[in-house]
């Protein structure tokens, strides 16, 4: 007798499937054709056969200046999108001279200011062409807007440029912790995204609704997916209730997920989160543009499973992440970096991460047929367990009120901090075996020199931010700074006062602070 293994949602894995496990299985209904609904084989009828995903590479470091430099690298050597990574200080909305900023200036991402840091970060870059990704959150409306006003001094229209912010608060409050308003007031900030980009930029995606922040967490397949779409069903319901039509912002919504090494659970879990949205957003939104149905999503490769020791083996755990995130059918990849378990990537490891991708792409024949899963044994009984498991872990989600509800209980949070508690002690135990780490372990690791952030950036930051306060019209920017806190008092769009604050110079901080004055900020409460 066979004893099932388990995956990583805890779901039985049997050494043998065979016929009788799709028996009455009805294939027009679970899966359809590719492009159609319920999409779950993919949601373009071409997928990869016609070109392949955008390969979007994660960079971003120290100052505005450097940032550029290396995105015309990744530009010469074939990227098809950039991302950017922004430090902690830009994240949570205060300014690189302000004391709670010390020792973080460039750290983890660039820093970003004003809007004289946002056109140093994209000078020479053509933004009509170019697809930018902005990992950014609490501040995104803000640098949304940079972006947008930086766009517009090169002399490209704002209808021109594509793009995705993250711009999803809710998983912050559960994983991450860059919040910085109320849930409610985040909701609100976010609505007023939707309906800013559907008049002003509306081939930009306004939110990429994240699961790899919770996945990194700790989080199973399972966690990862359920907590996600519930959080972007808290969104629509807001945008709905603020006026918005549905078929008008749905289809500029786009998701983010981890891929971790466990490649066939990972192409089951991205298949049937596919068949889920869809179907969540025709029956429970009446959702009819099939756009709208579409769970379009960016992938990232688990950084979480990358180690400190013999980082190079890196490179092969990251080249299988990435193969399990084009089989499952991801419309972009970032592969990271071998050795960012260790520091910011090196520009050979960056190379390499991207070459990886490009492997995939020209060197296997993965790109030749859309979906080759579709109909395997193993892989439609794993897509539909894993759709059973996340359906009924949405609903604990809904019965607990809705997303928000459910985080203000601690619910997510607690389910995601015992997951990893697990995860921890098999690797402890070695029940979980880690090539490098628990098993095959050298007896002296070979050295390794990593980039380092020069501690002068953020002098030379603050240095610059005192000239620009010096040299701007400051009664034209408090002006605009008050507007803001008039309209976040009231109920028009905070986005336009906005833009006019910061096209006058204000910084990412100040606007944020205006926002702080009226809503306040958020106060976790402890999920124990």
């Amino acid at each position: 007798m066979h004893v099932p293994s388990r995956n990583e949602s805890g779901l039985p894995m049997q050494p043998i499937y065979d016929a009788s496990t799709l028996e009455g299985f009805d294939a027009d209904a679970r899966l359809g054709a590719p492009g159609r609904f319920p999409f779950t084989r993919g949601v373009y009828p071409s997928m990869y056969t016609g070109r392949p995903w955008t390969m979007r590479q994660y960079a971003g470091f120290g100052t505005a200046k450097e940032s550029n430099e290396r995105y015309h690298e990744l530009v010469n050597a074939g990227t098809g999108g950039l991302s950017v990574a922004f430090d902690l200080p830009t994240q949570m909305g205060y300014d690189s001279d302000e004391p709670i900023a010390r020792g973080e200036v460039g750290k983890v991402g660039v820093a970003i200011d004003s809007i004289d840091d946002m056109r140093t970060l994209f000078q020479g870059l053509p933004l009509e062409k170019v697809s930018t990704s902005m990992t950014i959150n609490a501040t995104a409306s803000a640098l949304l807007l940079l972006y947008q006003l930086v766009a517009a001094g090169q002399g490209v229209e704002s209808r021109l440029l594509t793009g995705t912010i993250q711009n999803d608060v809710l998983k912050e409050y559960i994983a991450r912790g860059t919040y910085i308003y109320p849930p409610q007031q985040s909701l609100r900030l976010i609505s007023d995204i939707f309906a800013y980009c559907h008049r002003e930029i509306p081939r930009w995606n306004t939110i990429s609704i994240s699961g790899y922040h919770m996945a990194e967490a700790g989080a199973t397949p399972v966690q990862e997916i359920a907590f996600t779409l519930a959080n972007a069903k808290e969104y629509v319901r807001t945008a709905i209730a603020a006026g918005l039509d549905v078929d008008d912002f749905a289809p500029r919504l786009s998701f983010f997920f981890v891929v971790r090494t466990t490649l066939l659970e990972e192409v089951a879990k991205f298949r049937a989160a596919r068949r889920i949205w869809s179907r969540i957003m025709r029956d429970e939104f009446g959702a009819r543009n099939p756009k709208s149905q579409m769970l379009r999503f960016h992938t990232q490769t688990a950084g979480v499973q990358l180690t400190a020791q013999q980082p190079e083996v890196n490179l092969v755990r990251v080249a299988l992440q990435g193969l399990g995130a084009v089989l499952g059918g991801t419309q972009s990849l970032h592969t990271n970096s071998y050795d960012e378990a260790i520091a910011l990537p090196t520009q050979k490891a960056a190379r390499l991460a991207l070459r990886t991708q490009q492997v995939i792409a020209y060197e296997t024949d993965v790109t030749k047929t859309v979906d080759p899963f579709a109909g395997s044994y193993f892989m439609e009984a794993m897509t539909d367990e894993l759709e059973a498991a996340i359906l009924e872990l949405i609903q604990a989600v809904d019965d607990r009120g809705g997303a928000v509800a459910a985080i203000e209980q601690g619910f997510q949070k607690s389910e995601i901090e015992r997951s990893a508690y697990r995860i921890a002690q098999e690797i402890d135990n070695q029940e979980r075996t880690v090539v490098g780490v628990n098993k095959f372990v050298l007896d002296e690791e070979e050295p390794y020199e990593p980039m380092r952030v020069d501690p002068q950036i953020e002098v030379d930051q603050c240095e610059r931010l005192a000239a620009l306060r010096e040299e701007r019209d400051n009664a034209a920017v408090e002006r605009a700074l008050d507007a803001l806190r008039s309209a976040a008092q009231g109920t028009g769009n905070v986005l336009l006062p906005m833009r006019e604050a910061l096209g006058l110079r204000a910084t990412v901080g100040e606007v944020s602070h205006a926002l702080r004055d009226v809503w306040g900020v958020y106060v976790p409460t402890d999920a124990f």
